[in-house]
């Protein structure tokens, strides 16, 4: 990242929400109550899955991952995006900038990682439930969780490479509230169709190929849950699966949405491309734990054993 000082700025600025500046102060209270219950919902649920025993199995070791995945999601952008709503301060730092957009591209790939690997749980608890601790054993599982970091890193650092290598001579106002890397590449002085073709076809391609083999999982769980001869055990199956199917829908449909129109944004006004950005980084780190809690008893009782707890003895 050696650039050229006197072609690049040392700052960009964010505008926020082009065309809706004057209701910023408005619009970043709806971002605050989804971050907040963001780091409340992924807190309780990560302490829950940490210190309740009962919790301590492949299906919650990747759960705990998302969690993680979405506490860096909403704090990577909603911070900066109060920050320009409220406080009118649109700077961010050259290098900053960058640093955010490695971590926005790089953990909406790996949480992609992370549903296909809880497809996957699901598949081999319903399909083989005498093998499963046999083959999802903690080593196999920290392998999975190293190759989804490994493959998010991995995929952003030649498009960080190529967007900050470019020279940026023109205006330095980004129409974003967040370094959005379609929204930064625009500003270079040259031509960055390289960068879009990469994060268009590595989007696609990390997204595309989640999403089939999500699908075949999910086809091999519903054949799988049709064999169970007791109807609870089917029950049981179809409500564990239903809250994993909700996750990804809240994460594929508005991230795929978003993604195709920041690429094609022909047609679509600037502050509707924006919003569904910003709602795409903060609804599901605020959902996410919440759709689990209700959607799961075990994870509901760990969370009230685990404020009991903390409670402690009255008087």
């Amino acid at each position: 990242m050696v650039l050229d000082t006197n072609s690049s700025p040392s700052t960009f600025l964010l505008i926020g929400i082009p065309g809706l500046e004057s209701a910023h102060p408005w619009l970043g209270l709806p971002f605050c109550i989804m971050y907040i219950v963001a780091l409340l919902g992924n807190s309780a649920l990560l302490l829950a899955i940490r210190l309740d025993h009962t919790l301590h199995s492949p299906m919650f070791y990747f759960l705990s991952m998302l969690g993680v995945i979405d506490l860096v999601m909403a704090t990577s952008t909603v911070p900066k995006m109060l920050d320009i709503f409220w406080k009118g301060s649109p700077k961010i730092g050259f290098n900053a900038c960058f640093i955010q957009m490695f971590l926005i591209h790089s953990i909406t790939a790996m949480e992609s990682g992370v549903l296909l690997a809880m497809a996957f749980d699901r598949y081999v608890a319903i399909g083989h439930p005498l093998r499963y601790e046999t083959i999802l054993t903690p080593q196999r599982v920290a392998q999975i969780g190293l190759a989804i970091l490994m493959r998010g890193i991995f995929f952003m650092v030649p498009l960080i490479w190529m967007v900050s290598s470019l020279p940026y001579c023109a205006s330095r106002w980004v129409p974003h509230s967040y370094c959005e890397h379609m929204a930064v590449a625009k500003l270079a002085c040259v031509n960055s169709t390289a960068s879009h073709i990469y994060i268009m076809a590595g989007s696609t391609l990390i997204v595309g190929s989640d999403t089939a083999f999500i699908v075949i999982s999910y086809g091999l769980v519903l054949r799988a849950v049709r064999k169970l001869s007791k109807k609870a055990e089917q029950c049981k199956a179809f409500s564990t699966c239903s809250s994993h199917i909700c996750v990804m829908l809240l994460y594929y449909l508005p991230g795929m949405a978003s993604i195709y129109i920041q690429g094609f944004p022909q047609g679509t006004q600037p502050h509707i491309q924006v919003l569904l950005a910003n709602l795409y980084l903060s609804l599901p780190p605020m959902l996410n734990p919440i759709i689990y809690s209700i959607r799961m008893k075990q994870v509901r009782k760990a969370l009230c054993r685990v404020f009991l707890f903390l409670k402690g003895p009255v008087g």
